[in-house]
């Protein structure tokens, strides 16, 4: 009888291990939720991701609600400079007048006096790398004669590329109570310009550039940050907080991001970092994520 007395220790042990492995399987097949933090308090952020490719929407919150754009309408300032170009209203040589009114914008700006010029190609680079707000208004007051006129010029083409929440009352994006937009729509506008104007999506790679014999630096810092992103504009204004429209393009991946309304400019950097590695893990779909505002952190 003593020798059967191993065995109920081996059949425990035989049960602890079939347990193990059941746990095991079932975390692979079915992950844990996860935590995302948001730098920014719910009722200034909004968010999306699309895959550019098949359309399909891999993240939302708030991408409806009315937010400020702040800079990402210079956005729609280049599409509008960038269809002049293509029927060739202007070319890259052309010279655009500064005005009073475009020389007196707050900064982020080039410093233009009245009376002088910019050529095209440098313009499209003071707007992206920059975010020039002098040249912005400059452009608008070119090609819509004056800045109220290539507002409502602006929102038109809003309306026509689906942008059903979108007006626009100026060039720049700076402070405007009428100016409002949604994370949605900016994912639109951002897809639409790689898509009609590939031959100059190139600008919103830049980081910098040359202009009369001095380097002019960007701050989109999430160029050369993430391996695959390509683009294309920030922007900020008080009343809106930190927003971003983002680029992906590698290994056969297409990914458009906004965030909007964040805290500072490196908090929403890393949001957009998490919010592209979230959309390429191939366990997303399984993957519940709770949402921990700034206020909650």
């Amino acid at each position: 009888m003593s020798n059967l007395r191993p065995f109920p220790l081996l059949q425990r042990v035989f049960v602890a291990l079939g347990l193990l492995l059941l746990v095991a399987g079932c975390s692979t097949t079915t992950p844990p939720d996860s935590v995302l933090a948001v730098p920014a308090p719910p009722q200034k952020y909004a968010a999306i991701v699309v895959d550019v490719r098949t359309g399909k929407q891999m993240f939302e919150v708030n991408s409806t609600a009315q937010r400020y754009p702040a800079s990402l309408t210079k956005m729609m300032t280049l599409y509008l400079l960038f269809e002049a170009m293509e029927s060739g209203r202007v070319t890259k040589e052309t010279q655009i007048p500064v005005s009073d009114h475009a020389a007196s914008q707050p900064p982020t700006k080039m410093r233009f006096r009245r009376g002088e010029t910019i050529d095209v190609d440098s313009a499209i680079r003071a707007i992206v790398v920059k975010s020039a707000n002098d040249v912005a208004v400059a452009v608008g007051e070119y090609l819509g004669g004056s800045e109220d006129q290539f507002a409502a010029m602006m929102t038109s083409k809003a309306r026509s590329l689906g942008m059903s929440s979108t007006t626009f009352r100026n060039a720049s994006g700076l402070p405007d109570d009428s100016q409002m937009t949604t994370a949605r729509d900016m994912a639109v506008l951002g897809m639409a310009l790689r898509q009609r104007f590939p031959q100059h999506f190139h600008y919103f790679s830049e980081s910098d550039f040359m202009f009369r014999g001095r380097l002019v630096r960007g701050h989109n810092d999430m160029l050369g940050r993430v391996r695959g992103v390509d683009g294309i504009k920030t922007g900020y204004i008080r009343a809106s907080g930190f927003n971003i429209v983002t680029s992906y393009n590698a290994d056969g991946r297409q990914l458009i991001v906004v965030v909007m309304g964040a805290d500072s400019a490196r908090q929403r950097n890393d949001h957009v970092e998490a919010l592209i590695q979230r959309s390429l893990s191939p366990t997303m779909d399984a993957t519940k994520t709770r949402l921990m505002f700034a206020e909650q952190q």
